[in-house]
């Protein structure tokens, strides 16, 4: 796909038809998101992991509704070409579907969003899902292992792990599917559930942990570079060092500043020769 053809619904159900990978990562800044964008990934999420790996909190329980915001307005700005889908965050969908609508439309109105996503597929969501995509707000829906449920669901586990679970699983996909969600993250859940899953389902699945058959795949950016270094999670493949990088030019930094070798002479700005001498005459009091 050319850099300049825009990333929409459309496209997405064409690679889901044409057995094409889906590529997603998460970018809560400008310059992330902008080389995101320029690399060709596909959806770009301003996840609600921010809490955890930009704003140091223990859990994504604690980011709400302006920080979201304020991210997703600086990732708008870098992206030309990604579908931009934003986390709505604990508590602004949950407990009322006017709520939910009017938060769900800020993220599109206010600050460049494309679509939402929520968590969860009991029949609150479902019925928020369907008046947002009826108001045109397209939803990404999340099933599995969901974050925002860390609590009720008894910490970090995996989902699915038995038949039971699974069709409870694929019953809460279908009926996502039928309320007009445009995709479902699948999260912490064994392959070959994602793998039924993924063929019984007529929208794409975007796995994180759910194994190799899904129709696309997602990572938080900052595992994948190395730079959020708290904890890895078993699916998240580290491709770069960057908190080791970052860390070797600090001290570089630091090391140049305290010996005098930084700036150099050719990192300062100097006057002319005419202004030198106006100067030299000032400091000899003339």
């Amino acid at each position: 796909m050319k850099k300049s053809e825009k990333v929409t619904l459309n496209t997405i159900k064409k690679y889901r038809a044409e057995n094409k990978k889906i590529t997603v990562l998460t970018a809560y800044d400008y310059s992330t998101a902008k080389i995101l964008d320029e690399a060709g990934i596909d959806i770009i999420l301003v996840g609600d992991s921010l809490a955890m790996v930009a704003l140091g909190h223990k859990t994504t329980h604690s980011v709400g509704m302006e920080e979201m915001l304020h991210h997703t307005r600086a990732v708008s700005g870098g992206v030309e070409r990604a579908l931009i889908v934003v986390d709505m965050p604990f508590m602004s969908y949950q407990s009322d579907v006017k709520d939910a609508l009017i938060n769900a439309g800020r993220f599109i109105k206010e600050a460049g969003a494309y679509a939402v996503k929520l968590e969860g597929g009991y029949e609150h969501i479902i019925n928020v899902t369907k008046r947002c995509v009826e108001s045109g707000i397209p939803v990404l829906s999340h099933l599995g292992f969901t974050p925002q449920f860390l609590h009720t669901l008894g910490g970090y586990n995996v989902q699915g792990k038995n038949q039971e679970a699974l069709e409870e699983i694929l019953k809460q996909a279908f009926e996502l599917q039928e309320a007009g969600a445009f995709g479902l993250v699948l999260e912490m859940v064994p392959e070959e559930c994602a793998k039924i899953i993924t063929e019984k389902l007529d929208i794409p699945t975007i796995g994180i942990g759910a194994g190799r058959f899904c129709s696309g795949q997602i990572l938080v950016t900052d595992d994948i570079t190395g730079k959020y270094e708290d904890f890895t999670p078993k699916f998240a493949r580290k491709y770069a060092d960057v908190a080791s990088v970052v860390r070797n030019a600090v001290n570089c930094y630091k090391n140049d500043v305290q010996e005098g070798a930084f700036p150099s002479e050719a990192e300062v700005f100097n006057l002319n020769e005419n202004e030198k001498q106006k100067l030299e005459s000032l400091k000899s009091g003339r």
